[in-house]
Protein backbone atom coordinates (compact mmCIF):
# COMPACT_ATOMS: atom_id res chain seq x y z
CA UNK A 1 0.00 0.00 0.00
CA UNK A 2 1.73 3.54 -1.10
CA UNK A 3 1.21 5.56 2.33
CA UNK A 4 3.89 7.28 2.79
CA UNK A 5 3.59 8.49 6.57
CA UNK A 6 2.42 6.14 9.00
CA UNK A 7 -0.88 5.59 10.30
CA UNK A 8 0.21 7.32 13.52
CA UNK A 9 1.21 10.47 11.93
CA UNK A 10 -1.99 10.39 10.11
CA UNK A 11 -4.11 10.45 12.86
CA UNK A 12 -2.15 13.13 14.96
CA UNK A 13 -2.93 15.48 11.86
CA UNK A 14 -6.51 14.42 11.69
CA UNK A 15 -6.71 14.98 15.56
CA UNK A 16 -4.71 18.32 14.84
CA UNK A 17 -7.27 19.64 12.43
CA UNK A 18 -10.51 18.27 14.75
CA UNK A 19 -9.11 20.36 17.57
CA UNK A 20 -8.86 23.65 14.93
CA UNK A 21 -12.10 22.97 13.74
CA UNK A 22 -13.81 22.86 17.82
CA UNK A 23 -11.58 26.40 18.08
CA UNK A 24 -13.02 27.77 14.89
CA UNK A 25 -16.91 26.97 16.30
CA UNK A 26 -17.16 24.47 12.96
CA UNK A 27 -18.34 21.28 13.37
CA UNK A 28 -16.91 19.68 10.35
CA UNK A 29 -14.68 20.16 7.22
CA UNK A 30 -15.65 19.89 3.90
CA UNK A 31 -12.30 19.43 1.83
CA UNK A 32 -11.79 20.10 -1.81
CA UNK A 33 -7.49 20.74 -1.30
CA UNK A 34 -6.16 17.81 -2.73
CA UNK A 35 -2.97 19.38 -0.18
CA UNK A 36 -5.27 18.48 3.01
CA UNK A 37 -6.70 15.27 1.77
CA UNK A 38 -3.01 13.83 1.19
CA UNK A 39 -1.91 15.25 4.48
CA UNK A 40 -4.47 13.95 6.63
CA UNK A 41 -5.15 10.77 4.71
CA UNK A 42 -2.49 10.01 2.33
CA UNK A 43 -5.08 10.53 -0.76
CA UNK A 44 -3.09 10.76 -3.62
CA UNK A 45 -4.55 11.46 -7.15
CA UNK A 46 -5.70 14.24 -9.61
CA UNK A 47 -9.54 13.33 -9.76
CA UNK A 48 -9.60 16.98 -8.20
CA UNK A 49 -10.00 18.23 -11.05
CA UNK A 50 -13.65 16.96 -10.99
CA UNK A 51 -16.14 17.41 -8.25
CA UNK A 52 -14.42 15.89 -5.30
CA UNK A 53 -14.74 16.45 -1.14
CA UNK A 54 -13.61 14.71 1.47
CA UNK A 55 -15.70 15.70 4.57
CA UNK A 56 -14.05 15.57 8.17
CA UNK A 57 -16.33 15.77 11.12
CA UNK A 58 -15.44 17.74 14.50
CA UNK A 59 -15.26 13.80 16.13
CA UNK A 60 -12.65 12.88 13.51
CA UNK A 61 -15.11 10.51 11.37
CA UNK A 62 -14.27 10.67 7.10
CA UNK A 63 -16.10 10.51 3.60
CA UNK A 64 -15.29 11.19 0.50
CA UNK A 65 -17.25 11.53 -2.44
CA UNK A 66 -15.79 11.20 -5.36
CA UNK A 67 -15.56 9.63 -9.08
CA UNK A 68 -15.21 5.73 -10.05
CA UNK A 69 -12.20 6.35 -11.50
CA UNK A 70 -10.77 6.87 -7.82
CA UNK A 71 -12.21 4.93 -5.82
CA UNK A 72 -9.22 2.25 -6.02
CA UNK A 73 -7.07 5.05 -5.74
CA UNK A 74 -8.54 6.06 -2.59
CA UNK A 75 -8.50 2.63 -1.14
CA UNK A 76 -5.03 2.01 -2.17
CA UNK A 77 -3.48 5.49 -1.35
CA UNK A 78 -5.42 6.54 1.97
CA UNK A 79 -6.84 5.23 5.22
CA UNK A 80 -10.44 6.46 4.33
CA UNK A 81 -12.59 3.84 4.14
CA UNK A 82 -15.68 4.86 3.68
CA UNK A 83 -15.98 6.30 -0.33
CA UNK A 84 -18.58 7.23 -1.86
CA UNK A 85 -19.09 7.56 -5.66
CA UNK A 86 -21.25 9.86 -7.61
CA UNK A 87 -22.05 8.90 -11.21
CA UNK A 88 -21.20 10.81 -14.74
CA UNK A 89 -24.66 11.82 -16.43
CA UNK A 90 -26.93 15.02 -17.99
CA UNK A 91 -28.65 15.16 -14.36
CA UNK A 92 -25.19 14.21 -11.85
CA UNK A 93 -25.67 16.46 -9.36
CA UNK A 94 -22.40 15.28 -6.86
CA UNK A 95 -23.44 18.64 -4.88
CA UNK A 96 -27.11 17.28 -3.80
CA UNK A 97 -25.26 13.78 -3.18
CA UNK A 98 -22.89 15.45 -0.88
CA UNK A 99 -26.24 17.07 0.97
CA UNK A 100 -27.26 13.90 1.24
CA UNK A 101 -24.18 12.31 2.78
CA UNK A 102 -24.17 15.20 5.20
CA UNK A 103 -27.99 14.69 6.25
CA UNK A 104 -27.12 10.85 7.19
CA UNK A 105 -24.47 12.42 9.20
CA UNK A 106 -26.63 14.57 11.64
CA UNK A 107 -25.18 17.40 9.80
CA UNK A 108 -28.11 19.47 9.20
CA UNK A 109 -28.19 22.91 10.98
CA UNK A 110 -24.62 22.92 11.62
CA UNK A 111 -21.92 24.78 11.33
CA UNK A 112 -19.26 23.33 8.12
CA UNK A 113 -15.66 24.81 7.54
CA UNK A 114 -15.47 24.95 3.27
CA UNK A 115 -12.16 24.88 1.23
CA UNK A 116 -13.25 27.84 -1.17
CA UNK A 117 -9.61 28.27 -1.69
CA UNK A 118 -9.14 25.66 -4.31
CA UNK A 119 -8.38 24.41 -7.68
CA UNK A 120 -10.56 21.55 -7.40
CA UNK A 121 -13.74 23.58 -6.21
CA UNK A 122 -14.44 25.68 -9.43
CA UNK A 123 -16.78 28.96 -9.54
CA UNK A 124 -19.76 26.98 -10.96
CA UNK A 125 -18.76 23.69 -8.17
CA UNK A 126 -18.98 26.59 -5.38
CA UNK A 127 -21.87 28.29 -6.23
CA UNK A 128 -23.43 24.50 -6.59
CA UNK A 129 -22.24 23.73 -3.31
CA UNK A 130 -23.87 26.47 -2.01
CA UNK A 131 -27.09 26.55 -3.89
CA UNK A 132 -27.61 22.90 -2.40
CA UNK A 133 -26.36 23.55 1.11
CA UNK A 134 -28.32 26.71 1.48
CA UNK A 135 -30.78 26.47 4.40
CA UNK A 136 -29.63 23.31 5.87
CA UNK A 137 -26.15 24.29 7.43
CA UNK A 138 -24.11 27.37 7.93
CA UNK A 139 -20.95 27.64 5.87
CA UNK A 140 -17.95 29.22 6.61
CA UNK A 141 -14.71 29.80 4.64
CA UNK A 142 -12.05 27.56 6.04
CA UNK A 143 -9.62 27.54 3.03
CA UNK A 144 -6.93 27.76 5.37
CA UNK A 145 -7.58 25.29 8.55
CA UNK A 146 -5.45 22.34 7.10
CA UNK A 147 -3.07 24.58 5.47
CA UNK A 148 -1.77 26.52 9.08
CA UNK A 149 -1.27 23.03 10.24
CA UNK A 150 0.54 21.79 7.20
CA UNK A 151 3.05 24.77 6.84
CA UNK A 152 5.23 23.43 10.26
CA UNK A 153 6.36 20.05 8.74
CA UNK A 154 7.13 16.68 11.05
CA UNK A 155 10.59 14.97 10.59
CA UNK A 156 9.21 12.74 8.31
CA UNK A 157 8.18 15.38 6.17
CA UNK A 158 11.83 17.26 6.58
CA UNK A 159 13.37 13.85 5.83
CA UNK A 160 10.87 14.04 1.95
CA UNK A 161 11.74 17.62 2.29
CA UNK A 162 15.50 17.18 2.23
CA UNK A 163 15.23 14.20 -0.78
CA UNK A 164 13.45 16.85 -2.58
CA UNK A 165 16.35 19.50 -2.20
CA UNK A 166 18.72 16.58 -3.32
CA UNK A 167 17.02 15.91 -6.42
CA UNK A 168 16.89 20.55 -6.99
CA UNK A 169 20.53 20.02 -7.33
CA UNK A 170 20.85 16.88 -9.74
CA UNK A 171 18.62 18.69 -11.89
CA UNK A 172 20.78 22.03 -11.83
CA UNK A 173 24.22 19.94 -12.29
CA UNK A 174 22.30 18.55 -15.28
CA UNK A 175 21.34 21.76 -17.16
CA UNK A 176 24.56 23.31 -16.21
CA UNK A 177 25.95 20.18 -18.46
CA UNK A 178 24.25 21.13 -21.28
CA UNK A 179 24.06 25.08 -20.97
CA UNK A 180 25.99 26.34 -23.61
CA UNK A 181 26.07 28.12 -26.88
CA UNK A 182 23.87 26.15 -29.20
CA UNK A 183 22.12 24.25 -26.67
CA UNK A 184 18.38 23.16 -27.01
CA UNK A 185 16.00 24.58 -24.16
CA UNK A 186 14.38 21.53 -24.83
CA UNK A 187 17.30 19.12 -24.30
CA UNK A 188 18.15 20.80 -21.16
CA UNK A 189 14.52 20.73 -19.39
CA UNK A 190 14.32 16.99 -20.44
CA UNK A 191 18.04 16.35 -18.71
CA UNK A 192 16.46 17.98 -15.63
CA UNK A 193 12.98 16.63 -15.75
CA UNK A 194 15.38 13.21 -16.40
CA UNK A 195 17.58 13.48 -13.35
CA UNK A 196 14.79 13.82 -10.84
CA UNK A 197 12.45 10.98 -12.41
CA UNK A 198 16.20 8.97 -12.42
CA UNK A 199 16.65 9.87 -8.54
CA UNK A 200 12.91 8.76 -7.92
CA UNK A 201 11.18 11.89 -7.93
CA UNK A 202 7.83 12.95 -8.45
CA UNK A 203 6.41 15.58 -11.50
CA UNK A 204 6.48 18.99 -9.62
CA UNK A 205 3.37 20.89 -8.93
CA UNK A 206 3.90 23.49 -11.62
CA UNK A 207 6.46 23.12 -14.80
CA UNK A 208 9.95 24.45 -14.92
CA UNK A 209 10.10 27.63 -16.63
CA UNK A 210 13.14 28.61 -19.17
CA UNK A 211 13.56 31.17 -20.92
CA UNK A 212 16.86 32.58 -23.24
CA UNK A 213 17.48 35.69 -24.58
CA UNK A 214 14.57 38.43 -24.50
CA UNK A 215 12.76 35.44 -22.37
CA UNK A 216 14.74 35.19 -19.74
CA UNK A 217 13.19 37.91 -17.79
CA UNK A 218 9.77 35.97 -17.75
CA UNK A 219 9.28 34.08 -14.43
CA UNK A 220 6.48 32.09 -16.02
CA UNK A 221 6.73 29.15 -18.11
CA UNK A 222 5.30 29.53 -21.79
CA UNK A 223 5.35 27.28 -24.58
CA UNK A 224 8.16 27.28 -27.55
CA UNK A 225 11.58 26.52 -27.38
CA UNK A 226 14.81 28.04 -29.30
CA UNK A 227 18.60 27.60 -29.12
CA UNK A 228 20.83 29.90 -27.26
CA UNK A 229 22.69 31.98 -29.13
CA UNK A 230 26.43 32.88 -28.78
CA UNK A 231 26.23 35.27 -26.22
CA UNK A 232 22.79 34.64 -24.51
CA UNK A 233 20.76 34.48 -20.87
CA UNK A 234 19.02 31.56 -19.47
CA UNK A 235 16.48 31.58 -16.70
CA UNK A 236 15.53 28.72 -15.22
CA UNK A 237 13.25 27.72 -12.06
CA UNK A 238 12.97 24.54 -11.22
CA UNK A 239 12.09 22.05 -7.77
CA UNK A 240 12.77 18.50 -7.44
CA UNK A 241 9.87 16.73 -5.91
CA UNK A 242 9.70 13.83 -3.96
CA UNK A 243 6.25 12.69 -2.84
CA UNK A 244 5.00 15.71 -3.66
CA UNK A 245 7.33 17.72 -1.30
CA UNK A 246 8.97 20.54 -2.99
CA UNK A 247 12.57 21.94 -3.04
CA UNK A 248 12.52 24.65 -5.34
CA UNK A 249 15.74 26.66 -7.08
CA UNK A 250 16.14 29.46 -9.43
CA UNK A 251 18.88 30.40 -10.94
CA UNK A 252 20.13 32.98 -14.37
CA UNK A 253 23.27 31.63 -16.18
CA UNK A 254 25.23 34.36 -18.71
CA UNK A 255 26.03 32.93 -21.86
CA UNK A 256 29.42 33.49 -24.18
CA UNK A 257 30.15 36.50 -21.62
CA UNK A 258 28.72 38.46 -18.29
CA UNK A 259 27.86 42.09 -18.69
CA UNK A 260 29.26 44.16 -16.23
CA UNK A 261 25.61 45.40 -15.31
CA UNK A 262 24.53 41.99 -14.98
CA UNK A 263 27.65 40.95 -12.97
CA UNK A 264 26.60 43.76 -10.25
CA UNK A 265 22.92 42.63 -10.76
CA UNK A 266 24.09 38.50 -9.66
CA UNK A 267 25.98 40.02 -6.52
CA UNK A 268 23.10 42.04 -5.44
CA UNK A 269 20.76 38.77 -5.81
CA UNK A 270 23.37 36.55 -3.94
CA UNK A 271 23.25 39.04 -1.14
CA UNK A 272 19.48 39.41 -0.69
CA UNK A 273 18.90 35.90 -0.72
CA UNK A 274 21.38 35.65 1.82
CA UNK A 275 20.12 38.39 3.48
CA UNK A 276 16.89 36.86 3.69
CA UNK A 277 18.10 33.46 4.56
CA UNK A 278 19.42 35.52 7.81
CA UNK A 279 15.73 36.48 8.81
CA UNK A 280 14.60 33.16 8.34
CA UNK A 281 15.04 32.56 12.31
CA UNK A 282 12.42 31.70 14.94
CA UNK A 283 10.36 35.27 16.07
CA UNK A 284 10.55 37.14 13.31
CA UNK A 285 8.08 37.58 10.92
CA UNK A 286 7.72 36.22 6.91
CA UNK A 287 7.20 40.57 6.38
CA UNK A 288 10.88 41.11 7.94
CA UNK A 289 12.07 38.40 5.53
CA UNK A 290 10.67 40.14 2.22
CA UNK A 291 11.88 43.52 3.90
CA UNK A 292 15.85 41.92 4.11
CA UNK A 293 15.25 41.37 0.01
CA UNK A 294 14.04 44.46 -0.63
CA UNK A 295 16.85 46.89 1.00
CA UNK A 296 19.40 45.16 -0.02
CA UNK A 297 18.32 45.43 -3.63
CA UNK A 298 16.90 48.66 -2.80
CA UNK A 299 20.24 49.90 -1.70
CA UNK A 300 22.06 48.22 -4.55
CA UNK A 301 20.14 50.33 -7.19
CA UNK A 302 17.68 47.76 -8.17
CA UNK A 303 14.58 48.87 -6.55
CA UNK A 304 12.55 48.98 -10.17
CA UNK A 305 14.05 45.99 -11.36
CA UNK A 306 13.09 44.33 -8.12
CA UNK A 307 9.57 42.05 -7.68
CA UNK A 308 6.77 42.50 -4.73
CA UNK A 309 7.17 39.05 -3.30
CA UNK A 310 10.17 36.91 -2.67
CA UNK A 311 9.27 33.77 -1.96
CA UNK A 312 6.57 30.99 -0.35
CA UNK A 313 6.48 28.43 1.89
CA UNK A 314 6.78 25.03 0.38
CA UNK A 315 5.68 21.30 1.88
CA UNK A 316 2.80 19.07 -0.65
CA UNK A 317 1.59 20.68 -3.22
CA UNK A 318 -0.56 19.76 -6.09
CA UNK A 319 -0.88 20.87 -9.85
CA UNK A 320 -1.26 23.36 -10.74
CA UNK A 321 1.29 24.71 -8.68
CA UNK A 322 3.78 24.14 -5.78
CA UNK A 323 3.45 27.58 -4.60
CA UNK A 324 2.16 27.02 -0.56
CA UNK A 325 0.58 29.34 2.25
CA UNK A 326 2.30 32.00 3.67
CA UNK A 327 3.84 34.19 0.84
CA UNK A 328 7.43 36.42 1.42
CA UNK A 329 5.87 39.97 0.82
CA UNK A 330 5.90 43.21 3.54
CA UNK A 331 3.58 43.79 6.48
CA UNK A 332 3.10 39.80 6.41
CA UNK A 333 2.57 39.20 10.11
CA UNK A 334 2.87 35.05 10.09
CA UNK A 335 6.04 34.33 12.61
CA UNK A 336 8.42 31.92 11.56
CA UNK A 337 9.05 28.88 13.63
CA UNK A 338 11.00 25.35 13.52
CA UNK A 339 9.80 23.15 10.86
CA UNK A 340 8.79 26.08 8.04
CA UNK A 341 10.56 25.21 4.56
CA UNK A 342 10.83 28.12 2.33
CA UNK A 343 11.79 29.18 -1.38
CA UNK A 344 13.88 32.31 -1.35
CA UNK A 345 13.73 33.78 -5.05
CA UNK A 346 15.46 36.77 -5.65
CA UNK A 347 14.28 37.88 -8.79
CA UNK A 348 16.41 40.81 -10.65
CA UNK A 349 15.12 41.83 -14.39
CA UNK A 350 16.57 45.26 -16.07
CA UNK A 351 13.97 45.86 -19.10
CA UNK A 352 15.69 48.62 -20.38
CA UNK A 353 18.93 46.94 -21.08
CA UNK A 354 17.27 43.20 -21.71
CA UNK A 355 19.13 41.37 -18.80
CA UNK A 356 17.91 39.14 -16.24
CA UNK A 357 19.76 37.91 -12.68
CA UNK A 358 17.49 35.49 -10.61
CA UNK A 359 19.15 33.67 -7.61
CA UNK A 360 16.98 30.83 -5.53
CA UNK A 361 16.74 28.17 -3.76
CA UNK A 362 14.76 26.11 -0.31
CA UNK A 363 15.51 26.33 3.23
CA UNK A 364 14.53 24.44 6.61
CA UNK A 365 13.92 27.11 9.24
CA UNK A 366 15.43 25.82 12.82
CA UNK A 367 16.02 26.59 16.15
CA UNK A 368 18.61 28.42 14.67
CA UNK A 369 20.25 29.92 11.32
CA UNK A 370 18.14 28.36 8.36
CA UNK A 371 19.11 25.22 7.04
CA UNK A 372 19.79 25.52 3.06
CA UNK A 373 18.26 22.29 1.58
CA UNK A 374 20.45 22.40 -1.88
CA UNK A 375 24.27 21.49 -1.44
CA UNK A 376 25.06 23.87 -4.48
CA UNK A 377 27.59 26.97 -4.51
CA UNK A 378 26.04 30.56 -4.32
CA UNK A 379 28.86 31.19 -7.25
CA UNK A 380 27.78 32.91 -10.54
CA UNK A 381 27.64 30.05 -13.01
CA UNK A 382 28.48 31.32 -16.38
CA UNK A 383 28.79 29.48 -20.10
Amino acid sequence: MPLHFTEAELKGRRDAACRALAEAGLDGLLMFRQESMFYLTGYDTFGYVFFQCLYLSAEGELVLLTRAPDLRQAQQTSVVKDIRIWVDGPDASPAEELKAILREKGCAGKALGVEYEAYGLTGRNAKRLDAALEGFCRLEDASFLVSKLRVVKSPAEIAYAREAGRLADRAWEAAQDLTRPGADEGAILAAMQGAIFEGGGDYPGNEFIIGSGPQALLCRYYTGRRKLDEQDQLTLEWAGAYRHYHAAMMRTIPVGGTPERQRAMFEAARDALLAVEEKLRPGNTVGEAFDAHAETLDRAGFREARMNATGYSLGTTFAPNWMDWPMLYHGNPVVLQPGMVFFVHIIVFDSERGLAMTHGRTSLVTEGAAESLSAASLDLVER
